[in-house]
């Protein structure tokens, strides 16, 4: 399970209480006034780092910046990779690609923490998770069967996080890589690569021809859920009474050229589930209310000891009375989350055309 928030919430049980109740209304009623499935603005950019192959930047409307860069380098296929003839040439005659994951390799950096945290770490290996889940992201760094490319995708959130940062690194990363270009090889078969000095006739990492077999990187959403609704993009404040929090990457599927025509025609994506990460809600941790039965200020009785007032208040459901969420989720509100995320003209499809008006180049 990934850590919570970055920053737990200074709110008390009283005000934890107004915000978890708000938002169980049908529909919920926001502290930013956004609908269920409303992302915050953001403005984005590519193209923004120099000597780097593809970079870009997202900043959130309340401040929170990302910039992601990303290096490529030629390096050697260590020699177990070496595969045989046989194995590398396909029934059509042609050379059978493949790639290993260590020619990723990703680092997040956040303001206060350090490289070594449970933060950065959890976030860079979810991250990696989710790019290299399908194993078709690899295959793009094959030159030939003695060298490949080695990736390296650098990961800096600007700002202080205000809260949780794994959508908005995603998105950064999504756009870096689409903006990713590498030298035209020049040489052929399993020669040692000779590349095209001209940038201008470098290629993207992912070919914009409609065309193309090649999917686009994958987005990582988090879903949280309060009651019954499934609510996008949650702030500081909401997270501190969800009840269930998810970490969703998904992507598009491969098809094939006649899949693709109707797709671009119809407008709509073949998503496909590539990873769920569950996220320790820092609800968990806030301090419960005391309901008035309890409170000698009302006319209660308090319990005698510390262990006998806590299962007393565990024990009691009462209205407008703060409790923090125990135990886990139920498998019916996972699955109904994972649903929202995937269905057809859904929150991620939203997502996906939004970073696909971004300039690239």
């Amino acid at each position: 399970m990934a850590p919570s928030s970055t920053q737990h919430v200074l709110l008390s049980p009283a005000e934890l209480s107004y915000i978890h109740a708000s938002l169980s209304h049908n529909p919920p009623i926001r502290p930013d006034g956004r609908s269920a499935t409303q992302f915050r603005p953001l403005t984005a950019e590519c193209d923004i780092l120099p000597g780097t192959n593809g970079s870009a930047r997202i900043t959130f409307a309340d401040g929170t910046e990302a910039v992601v860069g990303v290096k490529a380098e030629v390096e050697k296929s260590r020699a177990p990779y070496q595969v045989t003839q046989d194995e590398l040439i396909g029934g059509d005659g042609e050379a059978q690609r493949a790639g290993l994951n260590e020619w990723v390799e990703l680092s997040v950096e956040i303001p206060g923490f350090r490289d070594d945290d449970s933060m950065p770490v959890f976030l860079a290996a979810m991250m990696s998770e989710a790019l290299l889940a399908d194993g078709e992201f690899t295959k793009r760094l094959w030159i030939n069967r003695r060298f490949h490319w080695k990736l390296y995708l650098d990961i800096l959130l600007l700002s202080p996080p205000l809260s949780y940062p794994l959508p908005l690194l995603s998105l950064t990363a999504h756009l870096a890589l689409l903006s990713t270009r590498l030298p035209r090889l020049k040489s052929e078969l399993d020669e040692d690569p000779l590349f095209d000095d001209d940038w201008d006739a470098s290629v993207y990492l992912y070919p914009r021809n409609k065309q193309s077999l090649l999917h686009r990187p994958p987005v990582t959403l988090l879903v949280m859920a309060v009651s019954d609704n499934i609510i996008f993009d949650a702030s500081k404040e909401e997270l501190a009474v969800a009840d269930v929090v998810l970490a969703v990457s998904v992507g598009e599927r491969p098809r094939s050229n006649e899949g693709d025509m109707e797709v671009d025609s119809g407008k709509v994506r073949d998503l496909r589930l590539l990873t769920v990460r569950t996220v320790d809600p820092p609800s968990r941790l806030t301090s419960s209310g005391v309901p008035n039965v309890l409170n000698t200020a009302t006319g209660g009785t308090a319990a005698t000891t510390t262990e006998k007032a806590s299962s007393q208040r565990e024990a009691m459901v009462e209205e407008g009375v703060w409790q923090p969420p125990r135990g886990g989720a139920k498998r019916k509100l996972i699955a109904a989350m994972i649903s929202k995320v995937l269905e057809q003209g859904g929150v991620a499809e939203e997502v996906m055309d939004g970073l696909d008006g971004v300039e690239l180049g």
